[in-house]
């Protein structure tokens, strides 16, 4: 069966390698699965390393403020919350101007863990072999993306 989008690109390709959905989906299992190795030594999986990536920059942060950073629900966040909480590396308070908000912020060894850390960018920058220009490109457009689809 012969492909019609070919013919009238208007109605836009089915074809699966036509998909940016695809090429996105596929791109992303593929930089989280090469970030496994390098969190495991850590004891981190992949979102808890966000979490702790955002920490690291700021610290504490309230669980809104976290869970806007990275673009997460609280019903999602918490979770990682709980088990960083339980492994040692973050602590979470009620504040005492604001019983309704959290605030969550790195114990010692939650701050120390972040030199270890420091070897993971190198090594996902080494796999992913992009020139300089091509990273920051990439990360321009998939900005762009994310800002235009939640827009709407």
């Amino acid at each position: 069966m012969e492909d019609t989008a070919i013919e009238n690109p208007e109605e836009g390709s089915l074809r699966l390698e036509d998909q940016l959905c695809f090429a996105l989906y596929a791109a992303s299992r593929a930089v989280t699965a090469r970030y496994r190795p390098l969190l495991d030594a850590l004891g981190l999986t992949y979102p808890q390393y966000l979490v702790m990536l955002a920490l690291w920059e700021r610290d504490p942060l309230s669980v809104r403020e976290l869970g806007t950073a990275l673009q997460l629900e609280s019903s999602t966040l918490s979770p990682l919350l709980k088990r960083l909480e339980a492994n040692g590396l973050v602590l979470r308070e009620r504040r005492a101007d604001d019983e309704r908000s959290v605030a969550v912020r790195l114990t010692e060894a939650g701050a120390a863990l972040r030199n270890k850390a420091r070897a993971v960018p190198p090594a996902i920058g080494d796999a992913m072999n992009l020139t300089p220009e091509q990273d920051a490109t990439a990360k321009h457009l998939l900005r762009l993306i994310t800002t235009s689809v939640t827009r709407r």
